[in-house]
């Protein structure tokens, strides 16, 4: 295996253990696709998230122009980094679309810029910069054989997203962001200060999120049809990366003061029951 692939692959098993479950499904072509893939969505990600305390948010958007300049270069046939030259050899292969990888980088921009979102229409339109195009990505490489694959693929980013944020209050907070839309925490009577200050253990706060984690349930019904979208060969792989996060959003539900204050992962039975509900062909709900 070349420097490049190898390092990609080590990323996705080290960044993305709950995706990784669904790549390793794929047939080697595929899976070597989209462990590139991955990592290039990683590097805007990790430019903001990961960035030493005291960088500027000048400095970030600047490193941000560079990783948009690489793309470039690299659609040019000119990639310069470990990660797109991986990214390289897959477009070779496979149509990712340049903008969905440039609408990743504006929603990382989006994470400078905002910390609070007033309404779910905004924070819907975040999530469609940070998780729709990457079903986009994602669909490209698996393939599709029904033009509504694109939709069905959305409401699946849109719940994997949404349980991120519900698994991620409390971690969130440590960066000052607040994905819960503010009027909604309103209506439950949640003030941002109870979150900063771990008030978490009421009704109030037990409603907001069964609100949150119902929605989310929504999308990963309405996604049910999209494995019967795709081609066949990455139709286990998205059953499963479906069905583990359905499951950890399960676990946010029963227990969101837990989650609030330590990051829910699956037991590895769970993790398993996850793996054989998605071979044999299981709804995500």
């Amino acid at each position: 295996m070349s420097g490049h692939r190898a390092e990609v692959r080590r990323l996705a098993h080290r960044r993305g253990a709950n995706f990784s479950l669904g790549f390793r499904l794929l047939p080697p072509w595929k899976r070597r696709a989209v462990y590139a893939a991955y990592a290039a969505c990683r590097i805007p990600d990790d430019i903001v998230d990961e960035a030493a305390a005291g960088v500027s948010r000048a400095e970030l958007h600047r490193r941000l122009d560079d990783w948009v300049g690489e793309l470039e270069r690299t659609y040019a046939g000119r990639p310069g980094r470990t990660a797109t030259r991986a990214l390289a050899e897959v477009l070779r292969k496979y149509p990712i679309p340049k903008q969905a990888l440039l609408g990743l980088v504006a929603g990382c921009r989006m994470d400078l810029e905002r910390t609070r979102y007033s309404t779910f229409a905004e924070l819907e339109r975040y999530c469609e910069l940070v998780a729709v195009t990457i079903s986009d990505i994602s669909l490209a490489i698996f393939g599709t054989v029904r033009d509504e694959a694109n939709t069905l693929g959305r409401h699946l980013a849109m719940a994997l997203q949404l349980t991120n944020i519900c698994r991620d209050v409390g971690e969130d907070l440590g960066r000052n962001r607040v994905y819960l839309p503010e009027d909604e925490m309103r209506r439950f009577g949640v003030a941002a200060k109870d979150l900063r200050d771990g008030r978490v253990a009421g009704a109030e706060y037990a409603g907001l999120m069964a609100f949150q984690c119902s929605r989310a349930r929504e999308h990963f019904a309405a996604a049910n049809a999209l494995p019967g979208m795709i081609r066949a060969d990455a139709r286990p792989a998205v059953r499963v990366m479906g069905g583990v996060y359905r499951r950890v959003l399960d676990r946010i539900a029963a227990n969101p003061v837990r989650a609030f204050h330590h990051r829910t992962e699956l037991p590895r039975w769970q993790r398993l029951t996850a793996v054989a509900s998605g071979l044999l062909g299981r709804p995500f709900v």
